[in-house]
């Protein structure tokens, strides 16, 4: 490894002097098994704090609302236990002088009825996405969802906001809307998930106007420069997406328009299998969109530390973001920078609660330089 690591250089995130381009991405941990699924003290700030020398921080998704929820145990930003949860972890992670945006989530159809009494989920149109939810009794196959009204899309969007307003008021540095992954936004995307015939449906516009419209909203109560947003235009054949002709050019259009706001950054995945054979597929998305976009781009999914270094000293990204690679090494950065090895991770423990596989991997970085 060069001893010049672009990975190591310090960044401004839109006024946010960031140490270094190292971002810890959001990852689903469901570790908020209480009656408010709010934050545990002793638990979530450890974790987090933990890993408080990344750049950047984006937490695990979190749910705007009850109507949001699709997995157990996971966090939310919608009441009051929840903010004071999530304020408890923000004081821990900047007294570490780290830095912390919080993911917020709706998962629209990729839900089940047992976390909603009994109704049906959300989404752009009742279409099945043929998935499976992880339930409190294990995985259960996804049902057929309810078509959100103009008032559930309306209700939705006041959720969102009313979640970025909460966000500030627990000190989190800023928000990323969770656009992406086969969720709700991603839901009103596709034309493949997306089948009406009203302001919503039809056109490219129409299918991207719920997002606008929740950026429009969270604008009046935050900064804009302080909303991230993240988006993954080549999945396909997972959490219920089929791409279609018209996938890309829709997020030709939404990215190129993103172009009119000041916001944080744009977050982007590569792609998370092998969509090659895929006619209507982008194999390389951060080649792809830099050109497009003008703002801050963090790119994911599959990078290690030379691929990193790599995107972006050729000018692709700005920063990148690491997931499983930060559930095991909690220094991540301290190794990119000492060229220690990583620690592998143990995916029996991603989604189980308690200590285990959550906060009791060893920092051997900082054990060697103590």
């Amino acid at each position: 490894m060069s001893k010049e690591q672009h990975l190591l250089k310090s960044y401004n995130l839109n006024g946010l002097e960031l140490p270094n381009r190292v971002v810890m991405a959001p990852m689903t941990r469901s570790r908020a098994n209480n009656p408010e699924n709010a934050p545990i003290e002793g638990l979530h700030d450890v974790y987090y704090t933990q890993r408080a020398s990344a750049g950047l921080i984006i937490t695990e998704g979190s749910q705007i609302s009850k109507e949001a929820v699709g997995y157990v145990n996971t966090p939310g930003i919608y009441s009051k236990e929840q903010i004071q949860g999530w304020k408890m972890v923000n004081k821990k992670v900047h007294e570490a002088n780290g830095r912390m945006f919080i993911q917020l989530w709706h998962v629209g159809r990729m839900s089940h009825p047992d976390f909603h009494n009994g109704d049906l989920p959300l989404s752009a149109s009742a279409i099945n996405p043929e998935s499976q939810s992880y339930t409190y009794e294990g995985f259960k196959d996804t049902v057929t969802p309810k078509e959100m009204s103009i008032e559930d899309i309306k209700r939705t969007v006041q959720d969102f906001k009313n979640a970025a307003k909460n966000a500030m008021d627990a000190d989190f540095d800023g928000i990323e809307i969770h656009s992406s992954n086969g969720y709700l936004f991603h839901q009103f995307f596709n034309g493949t998930s997306n089948k009406r015939n009203d302001e919503y449906g039809g056109s490219i516009e129409n299918r991207a106007k719920i997002l606008f419209e929740t950026i429009d909203a969270i604008k009046e109560v935050m900064p804009e420069n302080k909303i991230g947003l993240r988006l993954n235009p080549s999945l396909h054949g997972i959490f219920g997406m089929t791409m279609d002709e018209e996938t890309i050019p829709t997020f030709d259009y939404i990215i190129k328009k993103l172009n009119d706001y000041d916001l944080a950054y744009l977050h982007l995945s590569e792609p998370f299998n092998d969509i090659s054979e895929v006619p209507y597929a982008v194999t390389e998305i951060a080649k792809r969109y830099r050109p497009m976009y003008n703002g801050t781009l963090m790119i994911n999914a599959g990078f290690d530390q030379e691929s990193g270094n790599k995107v972006i000293e050729e000018g692709n990204a700005d920063l990148v973001a690491y997931g499983k690679p930060y559930i095991s090494n909690p220094d991540l950065v301290e190794r990119f920078a000492e060229n220690i090895a990583l620690s592998d991770w143990d995916t029996d423990t991603f989604y189980v609660p308690g200590a285990k596989g959550y906060i009791d991997y060893e920092a051997k970085a900082r054990k060697q330089e103590a």
